[in-house]
């Protein structure tokens, strides 16, 4: 059951608002949707005594979502507001912590349902907008999970400003999590292999992207997650016009990381840089890319499996070890070059080699392959529903293999 804790803060929270909702526009210009998810997933590890053989858990997800327009003025105010909501559907759940829904470690069994759900305060003056409460960042420093089942969100404040023609400015501060596969919110820690956690007070963070050209991008971004590490970012896109129909993509992607004020996880020692170009032409589209860890320390990431998609070589495996080198090749095809719209195929292969395990032991690698196939429906009653099949094998020098497969079910009604 969901805890009567939202409902009463959910009470509480339209009480407070109800001056404001009664704004024409907040009402007008306001949305409600709500997303149903349907997720499979099972992976089978092989090699000897895995920790476990097989870990999947098949669930349904919900995700209401409201968005208000916003009150008349200079200063202008409204407020947004989010549910989640996911239960498991299979009757077994003792296979073991699927990083999807919530594990007892205890009962050695997975929950039979979760979720959270959240309040936003937003205030815009011109183009200028704060955010403060539950947030879905989509940042190069912070970014959410939407992979698995739940979204990850967090707490805290966002600034963004769009005064000047192609020069987007950040800046924010967020003090708690709520990662993919929990109910409750809590402080930003490191995700580690030991499973230690360290809550830091806050995410302290600023950038600025800009548009030097309709085809050129850079970005800049630094984060200071306190005691524990500071990041800088730096990215650059352009987009290529080659005549006769194709199109060429190139991302390059730098990152720096230290430890940060009482280092709570103790030293850390990263950068690592990475490019990646992709050939269009009609539905085809050929990818080619390469990373580089450099340093003593894994690539950070935040606890709560939170992803990293601004390195080019981020997959199920992650390729972030010390010293890793490693190189992808991917190809996509949208079959609406052949007639068929909303069908789509991905595929691609990772190599990470020269891995660095310390204490005088071998290096080690390790490779992916992902098969991805999609389809959403366009047109008819089953108008906008999606369906997502997905097989990855993963396999390791020194480690378990894995080989992983998720069907996936997709709608998402708009009430108004």
């Amino acid at each position: 059951m969901l805890h009567k804790s939202w409902l009463v803060r959910g009470v509480q929270t339209v009480g407070l608002l109800t001056p404001l909702l009664a704004q024409a526009d907040v009402v007008n210009d306001s949305k409600l949707t709500l997303g149903t998810r349907n997720f499979y997933i099972d992976r089978d590890f092989k090699g000897d005594n895995p920790p476990h053989s097989r870990v999947g858990s098949w669930t349904q997800g919900f995700d209401l979502r409201f968005a208000s327009g916003y009150t008349e003025g200079p200063v202008q105010f409204g407020v947004d507001a989010e549910v989640q909501y996911a239960y498991r559907l299979d009757g077994g759940g003792g296979r073991g912590d699927d990083s999807i829904i919530p594990y007892s470690k205890s009962r050695q069994e997975q929950a039979d349902e979760y979720g959270r759900g959240g309040a936003t305060l937003k205030m815009r003056y011109s183009k200028t907008e704060l955010k403060v409460g539950e947030l879905r960042p989509f940042l190069p420093v912070v970014i959410i999970d939407d992979s698995r089942q739940l979204v990850t969100t967090y707490r805290g404040g966002l600034l963004e400003s769009k005064e000047i023609d192609g020069l987007t400015l950040t800046a924010g501060r967020l003090t708690e999590i709520g990662a993919r596969n929990s109910s409750n919110y809590e402080k930003l820690y490191l995700q580690t292999g030991s499973g230690v956690r360290h809550g830091s007070d806050g995410l302290n963070l600023a950038g600025a992207s800009y548009a030097l050209t309709p085809s050129l991008t850079g970005s800049y971004f630094y984060a200071q997650l306190e005691d524990i590490y500071q990041q800088h970012y730096l990215g650059i896109t352009h987009l290529a016009d080659l005549g006769n129909g194709y199109g060429l993509k190139t991302d390059l992607r730098y990152f720096n990381n230290n430890e940060e004020g009482d280092a709570l996880y103790g030293d850390i020692d990263n950068s690592s840089y990475g490019a990646m170009t992709s050939l269009k032409k009609g539905g085809h589209r050929f990818g080619v890319g390469y990373q580089r860890m450099l340093g003593d320390s894994n690539f950070p990431t935040l606890g709560g499996y939170v992803p990293q998609p601004f390195l080019v070589n981020w997959s199920r495996v992650g390729f972030i070890k010390p010293n890793e080198k490693s190189w992808q090749v991917r190809y996509d095809y949208d079959f609406a070059a052949m007639g068929v719209p909303g069908l789509n195929f991905m595929t691609r292969y990772f190599k990470g080699t020269s891995v660095d395990r310390g204490d005088n032991l071998s290096q080690a690698a390790e490779q992916e392959r992902d098969l991805v196939l999609s389809y959403v429906v366009q047109s008819g009653p089953l108008k906008g529903v999606g369906v997502e099949a997905g097989n990855v094998v993963s396999k390791f020098s020194h480690g378990n293999d894995w080989v992983e497969n998720r069907l996936i079910t997709t709608y998402t009604w708009k009430f108004w």
